[in-house]
């Protein structure tokens, strides 16, 4: 029994020691692998190790292995940046809270966040550390840390508070004092700044810093001298980066100090911030330049200022001004004069910038405003001020000078303050001649009426006395315009004016309108007798005087003046040729009356008075009873002049050849064709009769019933009654008893609305009510008159019709009018007016080629006037720039620009500047835009497109201050422009949108 029990006992031991030692083995391996993992942990290789530290976890049933093994996979993954890696930390801590790594686990994760420099997560772990848990010298190191890691959060409350509690740390203590130190200074509380700089600045690691943060302390504190010694020893040490700052330093102090010339190098070292440059780094470096004279460098300065909108601008732009005046650049300097009035920072300069800003618009013109308008607003706003006598002499001045005179005589009457009277008559002067110009003869009448109400200065009273007379006499008062005429003949500030040389001539016409004769032929011949006049003018005299004698019958005297005009060989030689020939028929010399008609018709073949001799010819003949050669004269002038309205008075005169030679079937042709060709004319009527007695004398006069009865244009039987009425009206209007004769008129169409003088009636009727201004009702008679087949009243009616159509913009109206005038006219005038209108009519309708080819016609007409050939030289420039043709528009632009005045003068003016800036002459072009300014500041929208070309040429100067200010008036000052508007808008956004890529203070956004 007892060796039994012996054996259990050593079989339970035996086993016992061997389950034992199985366990132990199977520890021992598992030590070995966790050392192994700890040993690959520590040598940084964290992948091995964490899969190890894994393998090991899964395997080991000690809690306190699995925990170590947790931390370390999680701490791996940290070292690692595994995703989730946060997780596995919480989850750790989570499932091992009583893990004496806890504590180790968060400062061990945030000082590998710290040194790694991801400062925000570095935060996140040191907020979880229980900081009672650590050693002192991990304490510090937490402390620190944590208050580096605010810092450089820019969470400067929080980061002094952890940064306070090292400040006397052996190990940290000068780190810690030093971003204290940053911390105040950047601040702005230097003096805690400077107290820790002073404890570190012994320490070599911070000492370059300190000398950089130093220096700029006592700039910032005004002590601008250390400031320069600092920087100055600091420059040789420091970085780019702090080298530009410290230039920046240096060179500011120097500004401060008004030591300019020393500033200049120091500022221009500096490279801004980000590379960018702010407006008050161009001000200070501009303001050094303009305080050493050197104004062309201050100006490369100073404009590149853009979008400035504090006192630093308004002193930049003010001293920009001052600067461009010394360099002679009186629009620049306008410019920026202007831009600176219109801030509020500093009221002295303010003041001085309006005043120069006005001095300067009446100087060189003004795009935005008009110089009388600003030189007002000055003095509405600075009425105390010491240059207001000087600035109310220059605004008198400039109502002349601008021509902008119907402004100026608005602003004139409206502003009780302004009382020169001297001022009102010059302006209502120019004004009056203005309008004259323009045609508005009864406005012009009225301006006239003005200036002589304030006689003032007698040589504008004697030419006011003498437009208002040539205004009277062009809407037919010739009675007034003769006694103007001789009361300014009469005064003595009259003599030696460019009025009085064509005086005699002008009595002349007036005389002549008057139909007396006799007075007029004395006029015409003492102002033809002076080979000094105009030779034009001259010429056209000697015709007058030649039709005052012939009308007198004083032939042989009449034909002395028409040969001297045909010597002069210039144009209407015609006319007086033609003139006199029909005078020899008046002295019995008929053979010779013959031979010059006849040499008339071959030479003159193209003359509209063709027509007239061709007829005269015929009755000549007919004088002489050389029947056979009338007829031929008269047919030639139906076969070559058709549309003439003397045709059918030509083959009534054939007809009453063949009448009177018993040839009355050849009459009754003739007769016939006139009534069917031409009703309603006192030929039809005359051949009407004519017929009868043919058809009488044939004994046909059931056949001529039957034919009369279908001529409708007329009631023979009211004819008696007919010519009665029509006599009457007809009576008054040649007594120019003009309502009686409107009244006539009014009274015979109504009573015989196609009667006999329908056509006469209508037309004088129409004449009548023009005269009067009453053109709406006039338009329906001349309508009548143009309606019916041509007449001798045809060519008239249709100029005035026309007139009446362009005048209301009805240019779809007009143009077959003026179609018609060019085909019929007789006279040349009027086929010029129908060629230069037709050319307007057809530019208004946009239709470019056909406005074009007009303008070429009466390019071509050696007797169409200057102002015709200004405007068709527009037209031609207007069509090639619509057609992309900018050589021939530049060349026609230069045409008008010879000798237009008003709005077509300033379009010349701004496409000479425009070819000017295409071809890169930016100077140039500027220059031309100016003068639009100065001289035609009233046609607003060429100013506004001439002030974006002057934008764009500034920018192409390198002046983006002057660039961008134009165009941003430009978009603020003519919204009635909205295409302008457009233009500026988008220039101003590519110009802004270059120069932000150096200067940080443009705004980009428009």
């Amino acid at each position: 029994m007892r060796l039994n029990k012996a054996f259990l006992l050593i079989a339970f031991l035996f086993l016992s020691v061997s389950g034992i030692a199985q366990q132990s083995a199977a520890y021992t391996h598992e030590l070995a692998d966790f050392n192994r993992a700890l040993e690959l942990y520590n040598n940084q290789q964290y992948l091995a190790a964490q899969n190890l530290f894994d393998e090991v976890m899964d395997e080991t049933e000690d809690e306190k292995i699995k925990g170590d093994c947790a931390y370390y996979i999680a701490n791996a993954a940290v070292r690692l940046n595994q995703p989730g890696a946060d997780r596995l930390m919480e989850r750790f801590v989570t499932r091992y809270p009583t893990s004496t790594k806890t504590n180790t686990a968060y400062i061990d994760v945030a000082d590998y966040y710290f040194e790694t420099g991801k400062y925000s997560l570095a935060r996140k772990w040191y907020d979880k550390v229980d900081e009672n848990s650590m050693s002192r010298k991990d304490r510090e190191r937490y402390y620190f840390n944590n208050g580096y890691a605010y810092f450089r959060a820019n969470q400067y409350d929080q980061a002094k508070t952890y940064l306070e509690r090292v400040r006397d740390s052996q190990e940290y203590g000068s780190q810690a004092k030093y971003y204290i130190g940053y911390m105040a200074y950047e601040g702005d509380d230097y003096e805690e700044a400077n107290e820790n700089f002073e404890q570190v600045k012994d320490n070599d690691r911070y000492s370059e810093n300190l000398s950089y943060f130093q220096a700029d302390m006592n700039f910032k504190l005004g002590n601008f001298e250390e400031a320069i010694k600092l920087g100055k020893e600091q420059l040789p040490n420091s970085t780019r980066i702090e080298q530009s700052e410290l230039n920046k330093i240096i060179g500011e102090s120097y500004f401060n100090l008004q030591q300019y010339e020393e500033a200049i190098p120091y500022l221009k070292e500096y490279r801004g911030m980000r590379g960018k440059w702010n407006n008050t780094d161009y001000y200070q470096l501009g303001y050094a330049y303009y305080k050493q004279g050197d104004y062309e460098k201050a100006v490369s300065e100073f404009n590149k200022i853009v979008d400035g909108k504090n006192a630093v601008a308004q002193n930049a732009y003010y001293n920009l001004a001052q600067s461009y005046l010394n360099l002679d650049k009186k629009q620049e300097a306008l410019n920026a004069f202007k831009n600176a009035s219109e801030m509020d920072f500093d009221a002295k300069i303010k003041e001085d910038a309006h005043l120069n800003y006005a001095k300067l618009s009446y100087e060189i013109g003004n795009s935005y405003e008009s110089p009388s308008q600003v030189l007002i607003t000055f003095l509405e706003t600075y009425p105390e001020s010491e240059a207001k006598p000087e600035v109310e002499t220059l605004l008198i001045d400039s109502f002349i000078t601008s021509k902008n005179y119907e402004e100026a005589m608005r602003l004139l009457e409206n502003n009780r303050n302004f009382s020169d009277k001297q001022a009102y008559q010059k302006v209502a002067y120019y004004y009056g001649l203005e309008l004259y110009e323009e045609g508005d003869y009864q406005e012009a009448i009225k301006n006239f009426e003005k200036a002589l109400s304030e006689p003032r200065n007698p040589k504008i009273t004697a030419q006011s006395t003498y437009w208002k007379a040539e205004s009277e006499f062009s809407i037919n008062r010739i009675d007034d315009a003769i006694i103007g005429y001789r009361e300014f003949s009469g005064m003595s500030a009259a003599q030696g004016t460019p009025e009085m040389e064509n005086l005699d001539y002008n009595l002349g016409y007036a005389y002549f309108k008057k139909n007396e004769y006799a007075r007029a032929a004395d006029y015409f011949k003492k102002y033809s007798s002076d080979n000094s006049k105009d030779s034009a003018r001259r010429n056209d005299a000697l015709l007058r005087l030649g039709d005052s004698y012939f009308v007198t019958s004083q032939y042989w005297p009449a034909m002395e003046a028409y040969n001297k005009a045909i010597d002069n060989n210039v144009s209407n030689s015609d006319y007086a040729a033609f003139q006199k020939a029909i005078s020899y028929g008046f002295v019995g010399r008929n053979e010779t009356k013959i031979e010059e008609l006849n040499s008339f018709v071959n030479r003159y073949s193209r003359s509209s008075y063709r027509d007239d001799a061709l007829y005269e010819l015929g009755n000549t003949y007919v004088a002489m009873n050389n029947t056979s050669q009338a007829i031929q004269a008269y047919d030639r002038l139906i076969r070559d002049v058709s549309g003439s309205s003397f045709v059918p008075k030509a083959m009534l005169r054939k007809a009453l050849i063949y009448y009177n030679s018993d040839q009355g079937e050849k009459a009754l042709t003739d007769l016939k064709r006139i009534v069917n060709d031409y009703p309603n004319t006192p030929e039809a009527m005359q051949a009407v009769s004519t017929a009868r007695m043919v058809y009488v004398d044939l004994g046909r006069t059931d056949e001529y019933a039957n034919w009369v009865r279908n001529v409708d244009f007329v009631e023979v039987t009211d004819a008696d009654l007919d010519n009665t009425t029509y006599e009457a009206a007809e009576n008054q209007y040649f007594n120019n008893n003009n309502e009686r004769a409107i009244s006539g008129f009014e009274k015979y169409l109504q009573s015989f609305p196609n009667g006999i003088h329908s056509i006469n009636a209508n037309f004088y009727l129409a004449q009548l009510y023009y005269r009067q201004g009453s053109k709406d009702k006039s338009e329906r008679h001349y309508e009548f008159v143009v309606n019916k087949p041509k007449n001798e009243f045809t060519e008239q009616s249709l100029a005035r019709l026309s007139e009446i159509k362009l005048g209301k913009s009805q240019y779809n109206e007009a143009v077959p009018l003026l179609e018609r005038l060019e085909k019929e006219a007789s006279s040349e005038e009027n086929r010029i007016y129908a060629q230069s209108n037709l050319m307007k009519s057809y530019d208004e309708l946009n239709r470019p080629d056909l406005a074009a080819s007009y303008a070429e016609k009466v390019l071509g007409n050696s007797q169409a006037d200057t102002r015709a050939k200004t405007d068709a030289q527009l037209i031609v420039a207007r069509s090639a720039i619509k057609n992309g043709d900018e050589a021939r528009a530049k060349a026609a632009y230069a045409e008008v620009q010879k000798n237009a005045t008003g709005e077509l003068a300033a379009e010349a003016l701004y496409y000479d500047a425009y070819f000017k800036h295409k071809a890169g002459n930016y100077e140039a072009s500027n220059a031309a835009v100016q003068i639009l300014a100065k001289d035609f500041s009233g046609y607003k929208r060429w100013g506004a497109k001439g002030l974006v070309l002057m934008g764009k040429n500034f920018y192409q100067l390198d002046d983006a201050y002057q660039a961008t200010y134009i165009l941003e008036n430009v978009i603020n000052n003519f919204e009635n422009y909205p295409d302008i508007v457009q233009e500026a808008r988008t220039e101003l956004s590519r110009i802004k949108a270059e120069e932000a890529k150096t200067n940080s203070s443009v705004e980009t956004n428009n």
